[in-house]
C-alpha cells in the first residue's frame, strides 16, 4: 500500500504557516464568559442547553431539588423504557437483544414475536453487500484506520443507489434499513483489509449468514475458524444494544440532526456522524481504557494493593504516568455523576464471560479501580459533580475478553449507534425543522483594508 511521501522542503513554510493559523485562531477565554458562552452547548454547572425535543431516547442523572441539581442513579430510556428492563426482557428469555431494540428504536414499539421475525427477515435481505463492493472499495484501498475506511465506504454506497437524494421516509427507511445490514460486513471486512495489507495476515472473507444474529454474525465473519460460545455471542449483543442510542444530545446523534437539517442524502449524514464518532473524546475511549489498564498492569506489582492502586492513579492525574494527559480513562461521563446504567448492566455480564475466560483477577482489578478512582479524582480535582464508570470503561474490557483486535472497538459502536444515527434522521425529517444555525458572535478587530504595495 503506497502512501503519499512526505516532502521536506515543505515542512519549515508549514511550520510557519501553521504558527501563524495558530495565533489568528486564538481567543481569551474571558470573552467567553464575558458574553455568556455556552461552550460544548453546556452551562457551567454541566445541563446541557436545550436545542430540540426528540421521543427516541433519555438520559437522565439528576433532579432539582429547589432549583439545585441534586444527582441521582443514572437512567437510559429508549422510546420511554428503561434499558435495564429491556436488557433483563431478552436476557431472561435468553434472546439475542440487538434486533429487537432496533425495531423499538426505529418504530417507538415492541415488535411481537411475527413483527421481529418479519423485521429480521428484512435486513438479512439487505444484509449482502452491492457485487464486487468489497473488492473495488474495500479491499484495494484498505486504510489504517477502520472508522476512516467505514466512512469512505458509506460515501461509495451512494453511488449504487438508485435515488440517492430522495429524502421521503420511505426511502430514507430504505437506506437506513441497508446500512444497519451492511455495517457489519464494512467494518469487519475493513480490519481484515488491515489486518492482511498492514499487519501481513491471511485474508479471509466470511459471508454474513441468513441464520444467524447480527452479534454472531460479527464473531462468525471476524474469526479465521468463525468458532464463538453462545455467551461470547449474548455478551456482544448486549454491548450493541447498549450502545445502540444515547439521546439527542451526543455528539454524533447531534451531527445527525444538524447535517440532516441542512437536507442532505443519508449518506453525507451517516458519514458526518462516523466523523464524530471517529474522534477520541466521544468514540475512542474504550480503546484508552485497555491500554491504560495494559500499562497499569505492568506499573503494579501487587494487584490487590489498593495503596499501590491508588498511587498509579493518582500519577495518572498527575500527568506522570500512561499517556501523560491527567485523565483515568473510563471514569466520569458529561451527564452520569453517580453511575452509568449501561456500565452498571455490561458489568454484571463481563463477570460471567471472566470467568469463562479465567481473567477473573483482571476483573477484579477493573472492580477496584472503579471504585477507587472516583476517591482519588475527588481528593485532586475540584468538580462540580461526581464521577463513576461509564460504559468504555467495561466495554474495552469486555472486546478484549472477546479477542476482538483495538482496531475494531470504536467501529463495533458505529455498528450499534447507526440504529440510533436512523432515527435521529427520521425524526428531523418528519419535524421538518429549520437548519441548524446557531449564533456566533464575532470579536475581532477591526481593520483597514491594505493594497498590496503598502503591505
Amino acid at each position: 500500500m503506497q502512501t503519499i511521501p512526505a516532502n521536506d522542503s515543505y515542512e519549515k513554510p508549514l511550520l510557519r504557516l501553521a504558527a501563524m493559523a495558530e495565533q489568528s485562531s486564538f481567543i481569551e477565554e474571558e470573552l467567553f464568559i464575558k458574553y455568556n458562552v455556552k461552550r460544548g452547548l453546556r452551562d457551567l454547572d454541566g445541563r446541557g442547553v436545550l436545542v430540540g425535543l426528540t421521543e427516541i431516547g433519555e438520559v437522565h442523572s439528576y433532579i432539582l431539588d429547589e432549583n439545585e441539581i441534586v444527582p441521582v442513579p443514572g437512567r437510559l430510556m429508549y422510546r420511554g423504557i428503561d434499558i435495564k428492563d429491556i436488557v433483563d426482557g431478552f436476557l431472561n428469555d435468553d434472546r439475542f437483544g440487538f434486533e429487537e431494540t432496533c425495531y423499538l428504536l426505529l418504530f417507538g414499539r415492541l415488535p411481537d414475536n411475527n413483527q421481529l421475525n418479519d423485521f429480521v427477515k428484512l435486513l438479512t435481505d439487505y444484509q449482502k453487500l452491492p457485487e464486487y463492493f468489497a473488492r473495488d472499495m474495500i479491499l484495494r484501498a484498505p486504510s489504517k484506520n477502520i472508522m476512516n475506511l467505514l466512512a469512505r465506504s458509506v460515501l461509495a454506497l451512494y453511488s449504487f443507489d438508485e435515488a440517492p437524494d430522495n429524502t421521503s421516509i420511505q426511502n430514507v427507511l430504505k437506506q437506513c434499513l441497508r446500512l444497519i445490514a451492511w455495517f457489519p460486513s464494512l467494518a469487519v471486512y475493513a480490519y481484515q483489509a488491515f489486518s492482511h495489507y498492514f499487519d501481513d495476515n491471511s485474508l479471509v472473507l466470511h459471508s454474513p449468514r441468513c441464520d444467524l444474529s447480527i452479534a454472531e454474525n460479527i464473531l462468525h465473519m471476524l474469526r479465521l475458524d468463525s468458532n464463538y460460545t453462545r455467551l461470547e455471542a449474548k455478551l456482544l449483543d448486549l454491548a450493541l444494544v447498549l450502545h445502540a442510542e444515547h439521546g439527542g444530545g451526543n455528539n454524533s446523534s447531534f451531527v445527525t440532526h444538524v447535517v440532516t437539517s441542512s437536507g442532505t442524502d443519508t449518506y453525507g449524514v451517516v458519514a458526518a456522524a462516523l466523523g464524530a464518532l471517529k474522534g477520541p473524546r466521544h468514540g475512542g475511549a474504550n480503546h484508552k481504557v485497555v491500554q491504560m489498564f495494559e500499562d497499569m498492569k505492568k506499573s503494579i506489582n501487587d494487584w490487590e494493593d489498593e495503596e499501590e492502586i491508588k498511587s498509579y492513579l493518582m500519577k495518572l492525574l498527575n500527568c506522570e504516568a500512561f499517556d501523560k494527559a491527567g485523565l483515568i480513562y473510563g471514569i466520569g461521563h458529561a451527564v452520569y455523576s453517580i453511575s452509568d446504567p449501561r456500565a452498571v448492566l455490561l458489568k454484571e455480564q463481563a463477570a460471567k464471560l471472566a470467568l469463562e475466560k479465567g481473567m477473573e483477577d483482571e476483573f477484579k482489578l477493573y472492580s477496584k479501580v472503579e471504585r477507587l478512582a472516583p476517591e482519588v479524582i475527588k481528593s485532586e480535582r475540584k468538580i462540580y459533580k461526581g464521577v463513576s464508570a461509564n460504559v468504555d470503561f467495561y466495554s474495552g474490557l469486555v472486546y478484549r475478553m472477546l479477542d476482538i483486535p483495538c482496531e475494531l472497538f470504536t467501529p463495533l459502536f458505529a455498528v450499534a449507534r447507526i440504529v440510533g444515527w436512523s432515527a435521529h434522521r427520521i425524526e428531523e425529517i418528519v419535524n421538518d425543522g429549520k437548519i441548524v444555525r446557531p449564533a456566533y458572535k464575532s470579536v475581532s478587530n477591526r481593520q483597514k483594508y491594505i493594497p498590496m504595495k503598502g503591505r
